[in-house]
């Protein structure tokens, strides 16, 4: 069925061209079987289809119509949780392979663009503030860690001066440039994947919501109007996985975020805002992030909702808050208001894994997600073709379900107002 529409925002205003692909109908079979049409499965699917297997996608809106249409669009070194933690959850020996495959997954993202010639506005450089001596400390904290632990030489901390040369905010008391970590535009690099894997041969299906799944020897997942029976299955809803798996549910935890756009600013006034260019986030755990757009905006990201309930008037809860970091800004427009789902776990890093020996999944990239996703796909391609080690690192990582059963959304909401409080200590 054509015409299927992504949410209103800024992203789908500015996306490139994008085919519709048709609706299952009828009984297919296929060696892998993906539930999911946004960055991990689409990542899973290339891989597989570039390594000869016959894949099929079952996306149950349009390719990226999830978080990875929606997100802040911001590439991130490492990950949630210090790296000295990480080594005493998994070992030192783990944790710099941990290390490794994040900065791998970087590399991927960078080759990918390139070699599919995604036009996704991809750009690297990116400043972490710090509203508190305490924040600047911790990061000072983590860039000697990443240093002299890690080997890694592109970050280094700024001074108040520093970073306000970079960002017209008298908001931060310093702040970490990391020239590893970038900036894209999430839903054209997710059309740009899609096509890929189409290209590379995989069978992509929208408007396919998968309803049910078997596992076991046939692993099988059926829509409304047909089933797809495969070798192998991926679970790749992330947020939107639902109740497909009731094992895997409790593990991760879907949370709303939402963003806005400015009306366009012009560029000498965008460029005044964030004179160097890059993408900017606090290093609050309830976290503020922006960055400029190609067409002179600001996009701001800040607003969270950890119940099932969208907060009432957003466009003027964000713009309050973009206010307190850009005060010049008062008089202009809010033109995009949109937000959705992304999936976080207990201790904040991906959760991988098996269900049986043959249904990998993948998910809860907590904010990590843009280059954690395709390395997802290229860990699991390898796994399906039997050379699992390198998954089996990251399902290695240990995670807690989200206590409280069918009470943890309000247990999770007065667990993030204590983070919220103490974000303004």
């Amino acid at each position: 069925m054509a015409g299927r529409l992504h949410p209103r925002s800024w992203y789908a205003d500015t996306a490139l061209p994008q085919p519709d692909h048709p609706e299952l109908d009828g009984e297919i079979r296929c060696d892998v079987c993906v539930v999911g049409g946004g960055y991990t499965g689409l990542s899973t699917a290339l891989n597989l289809a570039e390594r000869g297997y016959d894949v099929v996608v079952l996306e149950a809106e349009k390719i990226g119509w999830g978080a990875s249409g929606r997100n802040g669009g911001q590439i991130v070194t490492a990950y949630n949780p210090p790296m000295g933690t990480m080594a005493g959850w998994v070992g030192k020996d783990d944790a710099r392979l941990l290390w490794e495959l994040g900065e791998e997954s970087k590399t991927i993202l960078r080759d990918r663009v390139a070699r599919h010639r995604i036009d996704c506005d991809l750009r690297w450089g990116y400043v972490m503030a710090a509203l508190k001596q305490r924040q600047m400390t911790g990061l000072r904290e983590m860039e000697s860690e990443w240093r002299n632990d890690y080997g890694y030489g592109e970050a280094r901390p700024l001074d108040r001066a520093e970073i306000r040369s970079m960002v017209a905010s008298d908001a931060y008391v310093g702040g970490l440039f990391d020239g590893g970590s970038g900036q894209l535009h999430p839903l054209n690099y997710a059309i740009g994947l899609g096509s890929a894997a189409a290209e590379a041969g995989a069978r992509i299906f929208e408007g396919s919501r998968v309803l049910r799944i078997e596992t076991g020897a046939s692993p099988a997942a059926h829509t409304a109007a047909g089933v797809v029976r495969a070798r192998y299955m991926v679970l790749a809803g992330n947020a939107y996985l639902g109740r497909l798996a009731p094992e895997l549910a409790a593990k991760i935890m879907p949370v709303a975020t939402y963003m806005i756009a400015t009306e366009p600013l012009g560029e000498k006034r965008a460029a005044e805002l964030i004179p160097c260019g890059h993408a900017v986030a606090d290093v609050n755990f309830v976290l503020n992030y922006y960055r400029r757009s190609p067409d002179h905006r600001l996009l701001f990201g800040g607003g969270v909702s950890y119940s099932a309930l969208d907060r009432p008037d957003l466009k003027r809860l964000l713009r309050k808050t973009m206010l307190r970091y850009f005060p010049q800004l008062a008089d202009t427009r809010i033109d995009h208001c949109w937000g959705g789902n992304v999936a976080i776990t207990m201790n904040r890093t991906p959760h991988f894994g098996r269900l049986g020996d043959n249904v990998f999944f993948a998910h809860g990239y907590s904010g990590h997600g843009v280059a954690l996703t395709g390395l997802a796909g290229k860990l699991i391609a390898e796994a399906v073709g039997g050379t699992a080690e390198r998954f089996d690192v990251f399902a290695r990582l240990p995670h807690a379900s989200f206590p409280g059963g069918a009470a943890r959304t309000p247990l999770l909401v007065l667990a993030m107002a204590w983070f919220r409080l103490r974000d303004l200590l």
